[in-house]
């Protein structure tokens, strides 16, 4: 029976990805009927499940912290082409788009994702355990780079409103690939003991005793797999992304929820794959995921956009209000507090969600 399982799992998590990319060919640019939306929808809900499990295919082979980074990197390229995509086809009233995507992503990932980890790490296994220096370096990071990118903007003055002029774009840019770049380098090569889970003696995992690792043709295929799971995910958002618009506005909320949104969606599988390496007692993967995609959106959207907006006719409006300039800097105090000591109670877990809860009520009630 088990085997039996095995196999039909084995057999889901192949058709899904082609069938979800075979449903993006015939409906994109297309306007969707109501009951196409809700294929679409499913195809796209089992697309993120068959992404998180060759996502594990894959970590299981390459190992802690490459595993987090190919998830990380693969579903931010993806979330970037969406972003530009959605600027160039929404003219003016996109303007705000790439900010409001970027800052939900960084709401989702250190609150939201980073409470839900904690909070089930530490009721399943007493406290959840972590690696503080890896997890400060991250952090570090994505406060560094969510200033330069979303606050300063908002406080220059050589072009009127929170945008950025051509030069101070450019600045931004090769400051968030600069300092992606030495993340990744520090992450992967000159310390990467420092991103591997622990024991609760402290002691480094180096690898997971539940199993042995896939071969490496399977780890090959599960790549494949992965890349076309990713892309029919953000091509069915994408595709649902005009009845999203409508709901919205038929709500009387505000366009940025529509960021919100397409963050959630976009970062589902990163969520799922946290959640289960935190069920784990393997917090810090949890975190690498977390911390890790917050720093990718921003590191490669930035440069992104900044590139995209030489043909872009709109304006780039990358600066922050004051309330959601507040809730990034008590998030950065927040999370500081709860990586210093390198264990959480579910207490830290509560108070990291209920600053995401803070920000979703915000961004539907400004």
């Amino acid at each position: 029976m088990i085997t039996r399982l095995r196999s039909l799992t084995h057999q889901w998590t192949m058709l899904v990805p082609v069938l979800a990319v075979v449903l993006l060919v015939f409906t994109w640019g297309r306007d969707l009927p109501g009951a196409v939306v809700g294929l679409v929808t499913l195809v796209l809900a089992g697309a993120v499940l068959a992404a998180v499990h060759h996502a594990e295919v894959v970590a299981h082979r390459v190992g802690e912290p490459f595993g987090s980074l190919v998830l990380a990197i693969a579903v931010t390229v993806i979330e970037v082409a969406l972003i530009v995509t959605l600027m160039a086809d929404g003219g003016d009233k996109s303007s705000t788009l790439a900010r409001d995507t970027v800052f939900a992503a960084v709401m989702i990932t250190c609150n939201g994702i980073v409470g839900l980890c904690l909070l089930v790490g530490s009721l399943r296994h007493g406290t959840a355990v972590f690696n503080p220096e890896g997890t400060g370096a991250a952090l570090a990071t994505v406060a560094t780079l969510a200033t330069l990118s979303l606050v300063l903007p908002t406080f220059t003055t050589s072009k009127p409103g929170p945008e950025f002029s051509t030069v101070q774009l450019t600045f931004a840019a090769l400051s968030s690939l600069i300092l992606y770049g030495l993340f990744v380098t520090t992450q992967t090569v000159r310390h990467r003991d420092y991103f591997l889970p622990i024991t609760r003696q402290g002691e480094v995992i180096t690898a997971d005793a539940h199993a042995g690792p896939p071969s490496a043709r399977t780890a090959w295929i599960s790549l494949g797999m992965l890349g076309l799971a990713l892309v029919g995910v953000v091509g069915l958002a994408k595709g649902v992304s005009p009845t999203i618009e409508s709901g919205v506005a038929a709500a009387g909320l505000p366009q940025a929820v529509v960021g919100v949104i397409i963050a959630l969606l976009v970062l589902l599988p990163e969520t799922i794959a946290a959640l289960r390496s935190a069920r784990r007692d393997r917090v810090q993967t949890s975190l690498n995921l977390a911390l890790g995609s917050a720093m990718a959106s921003i590191g490669l959207t930035i440069p992104a956009v900044a590139l995209a907006s030489v043909w872009l006719s709109g304006p780039l409006v990358l600066g922050l209000g004051a309330t959601h300039m507040l809730m990034l800097a008590l998030t950065v105090v927040v999370s500081s507090l709860t990586v210093v000591p390198g264990r959480a109670t579910p207490l830290q877990g509560g108070v990291h969600l209920v600053l995401f809860a803070a920000y979703l009520e915000l961004a539907i009630n400004p």
